[in-house]
């Protein structure tokens, strides 16, 4: 099923389904109930369609409309965590997307603006305890979380290697609770320009998810190799299912 964007698709707010848990400390984040509404309506309406000439969609009947999932996304832009809630957030699910994100981006006002998105702070290089522990409880709560497989941005529209953070998370959320039923969702995103502009097109393409309870015979080890090679093949084979985007024609 493919979507083409356009602004006359609404999208009425949704109640924001919360489960605090106290014992989380400085990592524990929220949707705040008023300002995610809002923000993803500006998002939609306002600030998606004025910049981007374009948003192709593709795949969003793979979206497990229920229950534990990780979206694992190509990393192409900042533009992306935008994006990747309109493709595939309430409006599409009525389901919040909780964001991972590196803590260098959780400072000062725009930290501000990822906590009460429902983002948390991790440090790529030495993610603590309480940030996977703090994960693990939002995936057994039933929430969608994103997790960059990547890392980094990059922008030579190029799959680059997973890390296997993505996989050794899920492994863990899924042996914590039997039958919690935790999937993968790959997501490739490209934009007709490496550094998105006004008038930039983009094309997401939304591929089958990934049964984490698949991987859970044999060695832990083993299995999160087999589960992050499982996911960069499909990864990779949305990124090449992906139409060449037209360039920008100025009018």
């Amino acid at each position: 099923m493919m979507q083409i964007y356009t602004s006359k698709q609404t999208c009425q707010p949704t109640p924001v389904r919360t489960k605090a848990n106290t014992k989380v400390t400085h990592t524990s984040s929220r949707v705040s109930p008023w300002l995610s509404p809002l923000f993803y309506l500006f998002g939609r309406r306002v600030l998606l369609p004025l910049f981007f000439r374009q948003i192709e969609i593709t795949g969003q009947e793979n979206i497990p409309l229920t229950g534990p999932v990780i979206l694992a996304p190509t990393h192409r832009s900042r533009w992306d965590s935008l994006v990747l809630p309109y493709a595939t957030g309430r409006c599409v699910t009525g389901r919040d997307l909780r964001f991972m994100v590196s803590i260098n981006e959780c400072q000062g006002l725009q930290g501000w603006l990822v906590r009460r998105m429902g983002g948390f702070p991790v440090d790529p290089q030495r993610p603590s305890i309480t940030t996977l522990r703090h994960a693990v409880e939002l995936l057994q709560q039933g929430e969608m979380l994103v997790i960059y497989p990547e890392g980094n941005i990059y922008r030579d529209g190029q799959l680059h290697p997973l890390k296997a953070g993505i996989a050794r998370l899920s492994l863990s959320a899924e042996s914590s609770q039997p039958g919690l039923d935790v999937k993968i969702l790959p997501v490739s995103i490209n934009y007709s320009q490496p550094y998105p502009q006004f008038g930039t097109g983009v094309k997401v393409n939304i591929g089958t998810a990934i049964n984490v309870s698949d991987y859970t015979v044999g060695k832990v080890k083993q299995n999160a190799e087999n589960l992050t090679s499982d996911l960069t093949l499909v990864l990779q084979k949305l990124s090449n299912q992906e139409s060449e985007i037209p360039e920008t024609v100025n009018s």
